[in-house]
């Protein structure tokens, strides 16, 4: 096990009814204006919308709006989230929804005190400093954002789609109130579960030795999805189910629960972000068709660990297997897994074909090599996509 240091600021209020502890969060920050983010307009439809206001209003303070963040969240988008904070006196973003609108709203944060493009931070051409804070109330059980300090924006102009992660941007609470996540549609909720999968499999997929714990950690949460993941799509008002996918989410990335000590991969999710920036798809569907062929094409660089994951998560028998035949199995499974809940399982089921795989793969590596189970170059990334075709 690696040396780490795990500081985690965000304070989480969870479970029925907490919603109307909202107001008494938002007067503790201190706020004066309020810029409440949040998307399409399904807060609306659902009545909670206006339950937010009777929250905001009873705590006394102005609130300003940036409706309309797309579920892969534009720069633009944030760039007049940015100037309206600055033009408004906003002293505290609230965003209400899923892990896009809670992105939308971290890059908003960190962009109104710094007096260049907010761009440059997911280029790397600066580093964050300060941020405006932060509060979310989650609508949708899947990203983590409720409870780290990550962020994923598209600038659609360039087709670019990168990341951030700083202490700064980490919440200061998040409300998980897991009844206001039984409307959510049957797909929404396929894109939760395999995004919280995908999660996991970054963290647990590592060259890292000696590190039982953490690997426990994530296999436990694995099995947790799965059970409860086909039930929710059954039973999609049943509490316990909803509540156990919720704590799922925010534990698969929460800066650090389950990594502490452990090297990390990320391969994926980085060649799913220049998929995604290219074609506007749902983030987990590209996830969905990308981890089963990743694993496929790396899982000879530690077969110990695939086939720990075939026997310990998937429930796989050995008896009578290599160790390979035991890996490929678990592999198998997850594939068979993904598509028994609805998840896509080729590119060409998303309407991708091979086009433009030689931009994504040059892309994917912009800022050189990714991955560290295996590590990648462009033609890696490039096999990648091929097999997911």
């Amino acid at each position: 096990m690696n040396s780490f240091d795990f500081h985690n600021p965000t304070k989480i209020l969870f479970g029925a009814g907490k919603l109307e502890q909202l107001g008494e969060q938002v007067a503790a920050c201190g706020s004066k204006t309020v810029l409440l983010v949040y998307g399409g307009g399904s807060i609306k439809k659902t009545g909670l919308y206006d339950r937010v206001l009777t929250q905001l209003a009873g705590a006394g303070v102005r609130t300003v709006e940036l409706p309309g963040v797309e579920p892969n969240p534009r720069v633009t988008t944030v760039r007049k989230g940015i100037e309206l904070c600055r033009a408004e006196g906003v002293d505290l973003i609230l965003a209400v929804g899923g892990g896009s609108v809670i992105d939308a709203a971290k890059a908003v944060a960190v962009g109104v005190p710094y007096e260049g493009d907010v761009w440059d931070f997911l280029m790397r051409k600066a580093k964050i400093t300060a941020a405006l804070p932060l509060g979310t109330v989650l609508t949708l059980s899947a990203t983590g954002s409720e409870m780290n300090g990550n962020a994923v924006i598209t600038n659609w102009e360039e087709k670019r789609k990168k990341s951030f992660a700083s202490i700064y941007a980490y919440p200061k609470f998040s409300i998980l109130d897991p009844t206001l996540t039984y409307t959510v549609p049957a797909d929404q909720t396929v894109n939760g579960i395999v995004d919280m999968m995908s999660h996991v499999f970054e963290q647990y997929f590592s060259l890292t030795p000696d590190t039982p714990l953490q690997e426990r950690l994530c296999e436990s949460i694995l099995q947790t999805i799965i059970e409860n993941g086909e039930r929710a799509l059954a039973e999609p008002e049943q509490y316990e189910v909803r509540a156990n996918l919720m704590l799922c989410g925010t534990y698969a990335l929460n800066g650090g629960m389950i990594s502490v000590g452990v090297q990390t991969d990320w391969a994926t999710h980085a060649i799913e972000h220049e998929v995604s920036a290219i074609y506007d798809i749902a983030h987990a569907a590209g996830l969905s068709v990308l981890f089963p062929n990743w694993m496929k094409y790396v899982y000879a660089s530690r077969p110990d660990r695939f086939v720990q994951f075939a026997v310990r998560v998937w429930n796989i028998d050995p008896a009578g297997k290599s160790d390979e035949e035991i890996a490929l199995a678990g592999i198998q499974a997850t594939r068979d897994y993904f598509t028994r809940i609805g998840a896509p399982a080729r590119l060409a089921d998303l309407g991708i074909g091979d086009s433009e795989i030689g931009r994504m793969a040059k892309e994917a590596v912009k800022f050189g090599p990714i991955g560290s189970f295996k590590v990648l170059h462009e033609d890696d990334v490039k096999a990648i996509l091929q097999l997911s075709l």
